[in-house]
């Protein structure tokens, strides 16, 4: 068994993370946006950070922050180690940012340590994992992976300001991110280190845990039609209540979820029109978000839904319309690394724990470029996106410990 790294990393990691959560676009809360003044102070403060790290630092053409730390010669191929650094509004401080300055850290201890791997190592602080400024998402992890949509430069926010116009605000170019695309022989994987913002590893009693796969998604706008009328005067049995099938139909939806382990689904709105406390919904709307770690697992349970939907409609005598508005596929973490990942948990003492990610991460973009691994940590209450998020000292120290590990023990 290997001991955890001394206290301090850990301790000055936390130590960064409270620091960096100072930097908000808003007075009394973590809101951090895409190419917003508080990005580029988190910016600037993270360069120096990098920089004492023993890292040489750069801002590529899609505002992604790169530090370098060389290997045993300079120009070798690196291991890619990143996360986001832009937020949600009033959000916690630890989605995205654990997972840049663990990186930081990591490479500082090596440095203090004087190592150098058989390979280099690339911490990259990504801009647009949140996707809260502007209708686009993965901006900095889609460039480097080369494969940043056409017209996401075109794009607005809601105060009009034009998604290409902020960028080169910002001191980035979007007529030259092309050139931030990395070739495959230069990058041998990507490691990102998140908090799980779930509440499975606490169930489990661990710190930490390997990430199987990144789900994929697909979202659907539903419209249930019926007929409107008077709360006191049509007889139950004569009904077409448009809102009372729509129940029925989100119980569907729950139902086939619960059949199946790792399959989950959301219907996060509803609508029901009129709208008024006496009259009958003609109409009602409502979204469902479908994900897992397979995609033939996901379509299978789209299908299924879609025909206990159509079935309810028929048997309440009310009309369906299902609009798909979303579809992302899922990402699978690769094997070998999620062994090392394993293997170096195993040898820190713990038992080793794997679970898909439900959330969508900047590694979905660069699996298309290299082999991902994604490795979580344990968060109170398995709650994100909201100030009450909250890691310990004791797991950050794991993290590093099996971070380390992992690297000292990648073959190139």
């Amino acid at each position: 068994m290997t001991t955890h790294p001394p206290p301090a990393p850990a301790a000055a990691l936390m130590q960064q993370l409270a620091d960096f959560a100072g930097f908000s676009d808003e007075e009394g809360a973590l809101t951090r946006l895409y190419l917003s003044p508080a990005h580029r102070e988190a910016v600037a403060w993270l360069r120096d950070r990098m920089t004492e790290a023993g890292m040489s630092v750069r801002l590529d053409p899609a505002a992604t922050l790169i530090g370098r730390y060389e290997g045993t010669r300079p120009g070798l191929p690196a291991v890619l180690i990143g996360s986001h650094i832009d937020t949600v509004r009033n959000a916690g401080r630890y989605d995205g940012n654990f997972g840049v300055l663990a990186g930081v850290q990591a490479v500082a201890e090596l440095n203090r340590r004087g190592e150098r791997l058989p390979f280099a190592i690339e911490v990259l602080a990504f801009g647009d994992e949140e996707g809260v400024r502007f209708p686009v998402t993965l901006t900095g992890s889609r460039a480097i992976a080369g494969t940043v949509t056409p017209g996401a430069f075109d794009v607005a926010d809601r105060d009009g300001v034009r998604h290409g116009d902020a960028l080169r605000a910002f001191g980035g170019d979007p007529d030259r991110v092309g050139e931030a695309a990395k070739r495959p022989e230069d990058v041998l994987a990507y490691l990102e280190l998140h908090i799980e913002q779930g509440p499975v590893l606490e169930s489990e009693g661990l710190p930490v845990g390997v990430v199987t796969a990144i789900n994929g998604a697909r979202r659907f706008r539903i419209t249930v039609g019926g007929m409107a009328g008077h709360a006191g005067t049509v007889p139950m049995e004569m009904r077409r209540d448009a809102l009372t099938a729509a129940a029925e139909m989100i119980l569907a939806i729950e139902r086939r979820a619960l059949a199946e382990p790792d399959l989950v689904a959301t219907v996060g709105t509803i609508e029901a029109l009129p709208g008024a406390v006496n009259v009958i919904p003609g109409r009602a709307r409502f979204t469902i978000d479908l994900r897992a770690p397979q995609d033939s697992q996901r379509d299978k349970a789209a299908e299924d839904i879609r025909a206990a939907l159509d079935g309810i409609a028929a048997y309440r005598r009310v009309t369906l319309a299902v609009e798909p508005i979303h579809a992302a596929p899922a990402a699978q973490c690769d094997p070998t690394l999620m062994d090392a990942f394993a293997a170096a948990i195993e040898r820190a003492g713990i038992r080793p724990f794997r679970l898909p990610s439900g959330a969508g991460h900047d590694a979905m973009a660069l699996a298309t470029l290299c082999p991902v691994a994604m490795l979580f940590v344990r968060c109170k209450g398995g709650v994100s996106h909201n100030p009450a998020e909250s890691i310990t000292v004791d797991d950050a120290a794991v993290a590093l410990d099996v971070l380390l590990d992992m690297l000292r023990t990648l073959k190139p």
